[in-house]
């Protein structure tokens, strides 16, 4: 229940990052929040797999932009 809890506010926090975040950074943290999840299975590997997509959505804005 409780790491129910810590992933729902991990992507109420993600859905508010929405709002100034670019599309590749979101896309980056979504799918580094999934593999981190299903790698580790833990709320550590997820929020740190998203936070690696996320720099990984950012540094692809940099260069094509």
């Amino acid at each position: 229940m409780f790491k129910s809890s810590i992933g729902i506010a991990v992507l109420a926090s993600l859905v508010g990052m929405a709002g100034c975040a670019s599309q590749a950074e979101m896309v980056g943290a979504g799918t580094g929040a999934a593999i981190g999840a299903a790698v580790g299975g833990g709320t550590l590997s997820t929020v740190g797999g998203a936070m690696v997509g996320y720099g990984a959505g950012h540094t692809y804005d940099q260069r094509h932009r």
